[in-house]
């Protein structure tokens, strides 16, 4: 901060001021009047007398800032009560009383203590008095009176902000206002030119100016690019003093960004483009991306691209990526290698938000060549439908065509193709295709009632090619042929009260038809013609597919007759007619005078013709008493049958036993004597069985002697037969073991311990001419007989 000092100028006047002419100019409530008022009245029509005042005392000025070496003067206080000969004695309070501001009590000079600073406090109110040392009395009543301090400048002007920002839109015109930016001064504005801020640029000409009052910022040079330069840094400075020399002053910094505005077309940086695609791909696939350059930003850079003409517009289409404003060429119909091999597009690429400002610059948009070139694969087989329905009665014979699919190569070599049906579809293999034309025929019967539906796959493959194959689906439709009688829709429970009325309705039947024929069913009823005429009942057509049954006589009586088999005979009106014979079970029942049944069973029957109940109890007596001599007849048969009998524990033979104890393992050799088996000429003695209980009514059986069987085979085939005739043989789950191997062998032994003596004179030495496999077995045997040695 700069400041300039002055030396301080004291004024001091006496003056004498009467009531009606104090004027404060400062604060006039502030602070109370300095002189003495003494006698004052007011009569009617009598002027105001005023006495002679008693203080003598200035009113004080003081500049800030002081930096001399010695207190500062402010004024001196006096009243004409003081003689000069120290009797009084001044005394000074209010603000900074002491501490600012000290008064020498004895001639009342004021000084300033401290440096003051007006921008800290400008005005001070303080009071004096002044009382007699003696008595301790004030000779005059206590005054108030101000210090004013008086500026300096002493304080630069200072902008709000140290860093302003602000923008304005590019191209804008000469004088466009782009931001205000303000300075304060914290010296007094009322006191000469200390306060008075004037502005000016000292960065960012020739481009901005500044009004040197308001402090605005304008722009200077007309139609600034942001293209060509974007950021401005402007300061701007503040001078106090109007701008004089020797003025304080300060400085900010603005920055000041130039916005986009749609002033520049969108422009390719090519003019032909070249992509390539498969003949295969997709609908929807992308085939490569344009991009036209833009220098704006935002929106005002936002394009949208579309095909304004060309051979292939239909083919393809052009979809804008907002993200990066790119067109993307994408497929739009199936691509055909063999129809076109090349498409050309003209590509236009234009701005959504043109400025009408800038138009006359030129168009806002830009067109390109897109040349797509399409390449030739091997194609599946492709069928000349999407999908087939086919339909076919139900009768049909096996092996009859009944329908046909087709396909062909799409590929300018036309390669052949053959047919075949997925049987991942046709499970139970009901349908056949011809290899060679795609005839589909069948090979079971078909059954509408069972499957009226059937969906199979068929597909077409490449001979040449067999990986290129193609699906489709075949519908086929059973159509219904009238090859079901109809029958009696349920069982029915019909009966006839005894003492039923002619023309009575008894029951009411209705038919059901498997077949589904396209008018819808119609059923007829009639007696069947063997009994047109029949004496006990009627059956009448209802005409709505069902039939009433009526009784034809007067009452009805179950010791003549309990049960009456009524047959109808039912047919329908497709074609061929088809009937079936369904015969009515009706029972004749007792029932009250309403109709409602009682009883059909036989037991009212029977009590009906007199049995009692006596009779009845005898009967069953008598079913009792054969149920019981049944039951014995089985328990004596039984009592026949052997019964095992174990002995104690260690009596365990190679019988399987089901009492779960443990056998004796191999240890136990009692069950069967097996040395038979090894030496066929041992002689055995009959023993009893010691697994059965014996009985008397079985003589003990000698077998022929063992010494007589030669043959080992015709003696165990024997033994067999002999245990299979002996009522008193082991139980069915036993098991009995022969362990003889049979007779010598015909070979001969196979050892070779043998070798030695049986073929010591054999020659070996073919195993030399064997190869390396056998030389070590030649080794062994094929050298001299010393070697063998």
């Amino acid at each position: 901060m700069r400041t300039y000092h002055c030396i301080p100028l004291l004024i001091w006047t006496y003056m004498f001021h009467t009531v009606d002419t104090i004027l404060l100019q400062e604060k006039p409530n502030s602070y109370l009047s300095s002189k003495k008022i003494v006698g004052l009245t007011k009569d009617d029509g009598k002027m105001l007398r005023r006495t002679k005042r008693g203080w003598m005392w200035n009113q004080f000025f003081l500049l800030e800032e002081y930096t001399g070496t010695d207190t500062q003067y402010v004024g001196k206080l006096h009243t004409d009560q003081d003689k000069g000969d120290g009797n009084l004695k001044y005394i000074l309070t209010g603000d900074g009383a002491g501490s600012l501001f000290v008064i020498d009590e004895n001639t009342g000079d004021i000084h300033a203590a401290k440096k003051l600073d007006r921008e800290e406090k400008s005005l001070y109110i303080l009071r004096a008095k002044a009382i007699d040392r003696k008595t301790g009395r004030q000779v005059e009543p206590e005054s108030e009176f101000i210090i004013k301090i008086h500026d300096i400048n002493d304080n630069e002007p200072k902008f709000t902000k140290d860093l302003y920002t602000a923008s304005v839109p590019e191209m804008s015109g000469v004088g466009t206002s782009v931001i205000q930016v303000t300075a304060t001064d914290a010296d007094d504005a009322n006191y000469g030119n200390s306060a008075k801020v004037v502005y000016s640029i000292l960065q960012g000409q020739p481009y901005f100016s500044v009004d040197p009052e308001s402090g605005i910022i304008k722009t200077a040079l007309p139609d600034m690019s942001r293209e060509n330069r974007e950021q401005y840094q402007v300061v701007i400075q503040a001078k106090d003093m109007g701008g004089q020399m020797g003025g304080l002053s300060g400085t900010t910094t603005v920055n000041i960004t130039l916005t986009d505005v749609n002033n520049n077309p969108p422009r390719f940086p090519q003019s032909t483009y070249q992509f390539n695609s498969p003949e295969c791909v997709p609908l929807g696939t992308h085939l490569g991306r344009i991009k036209a350059n833009d220098p704006d930003v935002g929106e005002n850079a936002e394009m949208e691209y579309r095909i304004a003409e060309g051979d292939g517009a239909d083919m393809f289409d052009v979809i804008t990526d907002k993200d990066t404003q790119e067109g993307i060429i994408t497929v739009k119909q199936n691509l055909d290698f063999e129809n076109q091999m090349l498409y050309t597009l003209r590509v236009d690429a234009s701005n959504t938000h043109p400025d009408p400002r800038f138009l006359h610059l030129g168009p806002f948009k830009d067109t390109a060549v897109v040349k797509i070139s399409v390449e030739d694969i091997d194609e599946p087989p492709v069928f000349s439908k999407v999908s087939y329905l086919i339909e076919v009665d139900e009768d049909v014979k096996e092996g009859s065509i009944i329908g046909q699919v087709t396909a062909y190569d799409p590929d300018a070599r036309n390669n052949l193709i053959k047919y075949s049906v997925d049987r991942h579809t046709d499970m139970d293999r009901i349908f056949g295709i011809h290899s060679e034309n795609g005839s589909i025929f069948t090979l079971k019967a078909l059954d509408r009632e069972s499957s009226p539906w059937h969906n199979i796959t068929v597909t077409a493959t490449e001979i040449n090619n067999p990986k290129q194959s193609s699906h489709i689906p075949v519908f086929i439709r059973i159509l219904d042929i009238n090859d079901h009688a109809p029958e009696f829709a349920m069982y029915y429970e019909t009966f006839v009260c005894e003492n039923a009325k002619p023309g009575q309705l008894i029951q009411t039947v209705s038919v059901m038809d498997k077949d589904d024929p396209p008018r819808g069913h119609k059923f007829y009823f009639e007696p069947v013609p063997e009994f047109t005429l029949n004496p006990n009942f009627t059956i009448v057509d209802n005409k709505d597919n069902t039939a009433g049954i009526m009784t034809r006589k007067d009452g009805y009586s179950r010791n003549k007759m309990s049960t009456y088999l009524l047959p109808i005979l039912i047919f329908d009106n497709d074609y061929p007619i088809q009937s079936s014979t369904g015969t009515l079970t009706i029972r004749v029942c007792a029932c009250d005078n309403q109709g409602n049944m009682q009883s059909c069973t036989a037991e009212a029957l029977i009590l009906s013709a007199g049995l009692s109940t006596g009779a009845l109890v005898a009967i069953l007596l008598c079913v009792l008493i054969l149920l019981i001599l049944v039951v014995l007849f089985a328990a004596l048969k039984r009592q026949r049958k052997k019964e095992p009998l174990i002995i104690s524990k260690d009596d365990v033979r190679d019988n399987i036993v089901t009492y779960n104890d443990e056998g004796g393992g191999e240890e136990d050799t009692q069950a069967f004597d097996i040395g038979t088996l090894r030496n066929p000429e041992a002689r055995e003695d009959s023993k009893l069985r010691r697994d059965v209980m014996p009985e008397t009514i079985f003589q003990i059986r000698r077998t022929v002697p063992l010494w007589e069987n030669i043959d080992v085979q015709d003696f165990i085939h024997r033994r067999l037969k002999e245990n299979d005739a002996d009522p008193s043989a082991p139980p069915y789950d036993s098991l009995a073991t022969y362990a003889y191997e049979g007779n010598d062998s015909i070979a001969d032994s196979l050892s070779s311990l043998e070798s030695l003596t049986a073929d010591c004179n054999q020659d070996y030495d073919y195993l030399s001419d064997w190869g390396p496999r056998f030389k070590k077995l030649a080794d062994m045997y094929g050298g001299d007989d010393s070697d063998r040695d």
